[in-house]
């Protein structure tokens, strides 16, 4: 076995496990939520992995609380570095990509747009013209979100092909950093028979998650420290996902790259039924049904930066050609997010409630 290999026990039927066993795989951005996340789902399933990130972005974090370095390659650098990418790809030599490392909050985008923009953008272009000098690069995955596109505060989900946009510099970037994509896959990569994909998911929920300007994290710290929680925007719509929803849905395109090439290197949404694209203020209700005692809001009526009011994305495609539809309903996915932090508050291994959640999540 290589390193980060382990046995595969009760893992979802509908991901091959013997595909992803020995697979070489280089993520970035592993040490973030998102990708801790994956790390540890791409460990149970035997993959060869290696991380590629600056260091973990919030004190406590999920990367260093459930001890994922042990089980992977984890190297330390920037994608704004286009030599020490190239150098993170030729030592690895991994068969795909995956491409998570961003600046991914809004509010901190206005605050510095500039290097925003130089992650989201230069370092999609860094991480794609590594890949084309690395011979072993089979497929990419790069995951941006559901900000990406032309918002027009429209009732009905965006699909994949609507015009690319976003009015705040998080969002903008991500929107240029799809058009990077598109750009590098006609120019290159699908000439050098490499497949690339772009992902792009709703708002991610999940335990170990402790950014700032993020309504869980920020909600249950809050009631964590008996405080109330100020609320931006309690109207605001949003599709809410618990985060193994997107990682399952990469997970399979990933497959779906490697096997089928060219077929499957497009831009793909998942997002939440229908139903579950709610306003702020209805997720606060249910996490303090949830949380019980103490759990207080209030509206915090100062000034904002603009934050788009509705939003929702059309996932027709990843459930037709993909076979992928999300499992769980909000209400599960908050009750995840509350046991996961009770428990981890309570003195349970971060590394126990992760996999506990994959695998009971799988069951279903």
């Amino acid at each position: 076995m290589g390193f980060g290999q382990r046995a595969v026990e009760g893992l979802d039927v509908s991901l091959n496990a013997r595909f992803w066993a020995g697979r070489r795989v280089l993520l970035t951005g592993h040490t973030g939520f998102k990708g801790s996340w994956l790390s540890l789902w791409l460990q149970q399933l035997g993959a060869e992995l290696t991380g590629y990130s600056l260091d973990a972005p919030t004190t406590p974090n999920l990367f260093e609380a459930a001890s994922l370095a042990s089980s992977m390659r984890d190297l330390r650098g920037d994608v704004r570095d286009l030599a020490s990418l190239q150098q993170a790809l030729n030592s690895s030599q991994p068969e795909l990509v995956i491409h998570m490392a961003a600046q991914s909050l809004v509010r901190p985008s206005y605050e510095d747009p500039v290097g925003t923009y130089a992650t989201n953008v230069m370092g999609t272009v860094n991480l794609l013209e590594a890949v084309r000098h690395c011979t072993s690069v089979r497929a990419v995955l790069v995951v941006t979100t559901d900000k990406c596109y032309e918002n027009r505060e429209w009732v009905w989900g965006y699909r994949e092909n609507e015009p690319m946009g976003g009015h705040d510099p998080y969002s903008n970037s991500k929107g240029c950093a799809e058009l990077v994509v598109s750009s590098y896959r006609a120019s290159f990569l699908a000439k050098q028979g490499i497949a690339l994909a772009s992902a792009r998911a709703g708002n991610v929920i999940g335990g170990g998650d402790w950014a700032r300007d993020r309504l869980v994290p920020d909600v249950l710290q809050a009631w964590g420290r008996g405080e109330p929680v100020r609320i931006r925007h309690p109207h605001a719509i949003r599709p809410w996902q618990h985060v193994l929803e997107p990682l399952r849905g990469y997970l399979t395109l990933s497959e779906r790259l490697l096997s089928d090439g060219a077929g499957f290197a497009e831009a793909w949404n998942f997002g939440p039924r229908d139903e579950d694209a709610r306003p702020v203020g209805e997720v606060l209700a249910c996490m303090a049904e949830l949380y019980g005692e103490g759990a207080r809001w209030n509206q915090d009526g100062g000034e904002h930066p603009h934050e788009a009011t509705y939003l929702k994305l059309d996932t027709a495609k990843a459930r037709t050609r993909l076979a992928w539809q999300p499992r769980l309903s909000l209400e599960a996915a908050l009750k995840l997010v509350v046991d996961w932090q009770r428990g981890f508050a309570n003195g349970s291994s971060a590394h126990a409630l992760t996999l506990a959640q994959i695998n009971s999540y799988l069951a279903q």
